[in-house]
């Protein structure tokens, strides 16, 4: 994002009075924020087919493209700190206030595999120039003025053998946003000072009327947390575009990406919203990106779309599955004995952004749960299976552990990784 335009100028004027997400750096001593994209193992997981580049001693090098306040910077280089991956992570974004929070993190971390650097994605060869294994681009390309330059500049920094992790705006889930922001133009106009903007967008979102769109939405919520950061990021924020499912993959698809998993996965299979068995059987054959587009449509409280993609060339290799049977599941975020006990009730129950959903437990997932580690890999898992149970033939221990990993995997919960 240059600052070329007014509309630039603003933007990049709106990140140095208000850094956003709002944080506070001693808050580094209490707690990680994890999120998605950009976990180290969804990284490994989902774009390396459980196994991290590399292998021959160059260190893992990621750029965080439009890093903002650090969080997908802090969280990646902690990740591999801890792991002891020989890394560099690249914290790159226009905003000299955000980038001073960022290091300020970093720094109470003790971080020394995390550099900083300030400028445009769209000059990324000049200010941090690649190759780079890894790019996020998290929250970045909706503000810019043309998207498509924003991810073909990043295109020209990534390993062939590389991935991105994204996330954009979703159109349904933002029902409200963009209608509000066209009044806030004339109520709160950019002309006036921030605060002043501030104030009359809360005096306007106090005196709502119950039919008002934003008012009705549950799945947006930045201008309730109580932040000027949030309110200014969501509502005042002078370019800003939504996407649904389809209008995403185009974008990556002109870059020369495809989408390799959408996170998290069973929120974008139609089969979550269906009920109807022939509904669910017609949808077995679609591509990923037309089932998502379906789900999507079904659900309605997709807010933002996270994904993985990588280049064409390699978009059908980048996904860890069970076929590779040497592989180790691990829980993602998630403690064994908690969650198979919960399997042992008979289903799991869980939210996908205001859709409760009951999955029933498939066959024997809590002793699968239970014998994830991080140590045995899935072939040793049906091993153990078969020595409880003799009369189970390899055919049939296999599937009980593929059938719980889908499950878990669906949600995000279990990923799988080489152990090495």
């Amino acid at each position: 994002m240059g600052v070329g335009t007014k509309q630039d100028a603003l933007v990049q004027g709106q990140y140095e009075e208000y850094p956003y997400p709002e944080r506070n750096p001693a808050d580094e001593r209490q707690r990680l924020i994890e999120g998605s994209p950009s976990d180290l193992a969804e990284i490994r997981h989902y774009l390396f087919a459980g196994r991290m580049p590399n292998q021959d001693g160059e260190p893992f090098r990621a750029l965080i493209a439009g890093g903002g306040t650090g969080d997908a910077a802090i969280m990646l280089a902690q990740q591999c700190a801890t792991a002891g991956l020989a890394a560099e992570i690249v914290h790159l974004d226009l905003s000299t206030a955000s980038r001073a929070v960022a290091e300020a993190r970093a720094k109470v971390r003790g971080l020394t595999n995390l550099r900083f650097v300030t400028g445009s994605l769209l000059k990324i060869g000049e200010v941090a120039p690649g190759p780079y294994d890894y790019i996020d681009c998290c929250g970045v390309l909706h503000h810019l003025d043309q998207p498509a330059a924003g991810l073909a500049s990043l295109m020209t920094v990534l390993k062939p053998t590389g991935g991105m992790g994204l996330m954009v705006y979703g159109t349904l889930g933002r029902r409200g946003v963009y209608e509000m922001q066209e009044v806030l133009r004339l109520l709160a106009p950019a002309n006036l000072p921030g605060q002043e903007r501030i104030k009359r967008t809360r005096q306007l979102l106090a005196t709502l009327p119950k039919t008002n769109w934003l008012r009705r939405n549950p799945f947006v919520g930045d201008h309730r947390d109580g932040t000027d950061a949030g309110l200014y990021d969501l509502l005042l924020h002078a370019r800003d575009r939504a996407y649904r499912v389809q209008e995403l993959a185009n974008l990556l698809a002109e870059a020369g990406l495809d989408i390799t998993a959408f996170i998290q996965p069973a929120a974008y299979m139609p089969e979550t919203y269906l009920s109807d068995p022939a509904a669910k059987a017609s949808v077995q054959d679609l591509s990923l990106v037309q089932r998502a587009a379906m789900a999507e449509a079904l659900a309605g409280n997709m807010r933002k779309h996270v994904i993985y993609a990588a280049p064409k060339t390699r978009a059908d290799e980048t996904v860890a599955t069970t076929t590779d049977t040497n592989l180790v599941p691990t829980l993602h975020r998630q403690e064994a004995k908690p969650l198979a006990a919960t399997l042992r009730n008979g289903s799991l129950k869980v939210s996908l952004d205001g859709f409760d959903i009951a999955y029933p437990a498939p066959n024997r997932s809590p002793a699968v749960v239970s014998r994830i580690d991080g140590r045995r890999s899935l072939s040793t898992i049906a091993e153990e299976l078969r020595a409880v149970d003799t009369s189970l033939s390899s055919a049939a221990a296999a599937k009980i552990v593929d059938d719980a990993f889908r499950l878990l995997n669906g949600l995000n919960l279990v990923l799988l990784r080489s152990f090495d």
